[in-house]
């Protein structure tokens, strides 16, 4: 029941003109005590995470990563001799380390994908036999 001597059934639009916002029907009174904020913004509930922002963090961690690189293998230009099989190399230290780096992460890569299209079989294989026909 409402204390209000008015009927809201013939109540107009609120006044908005004060630029205070009215609380939406459920929500707490402090809610309305942060005038012009969405309800959710204002009970600290902004949004924590978003695939665009883990992405542009990633971009920048790579960034990073690749200024250390770099400054690495020019710190480390020391010409070294490798040899593999009956082939001889020179070849920059820091050159032959980022090598070795690329060949690590192409052999995680691979493997990891490998590993990804197993279980996505397996998820298929368990799909069917849980679906009825």
């Amino acid at each position: 029941m409402s204390t209000s001597s008015e009927d809201p059934a013939t109540a107009g639009p609120p006044d908005r003109s004060s630029g205070g916002a009215v609380p939406a029907p459920g929500t707490a009174a402090s809610d309305a005590a942060h005038p012009g904020t969405h309800p959710d913004v204002a009970r600290g509930k902004g949004i924590k995470h978003t695939r665009t922002g883990a992405t542009w963090s990633g971009l920048v961690v790579g960034l990073v990563v690749l200024l250390v690189l770099l400054v690495f293998i020019l710190q480390n230009l020391d010409s070294v001799t490798l040899e593999l099989f009956a082939w001889e190399f020179t070849v920059p230290l820091g050159v032959t380390l980022l090598f070795a780096a690329i060949a690590g992460a192409v052999i995680m890569a691979l493997v990891g994908g490998i590993r990804i299209l197993q279980i996505r079989r397996a998820a298929n294989r368990q799909r069917k036999l849980t679906t009825p026909s």
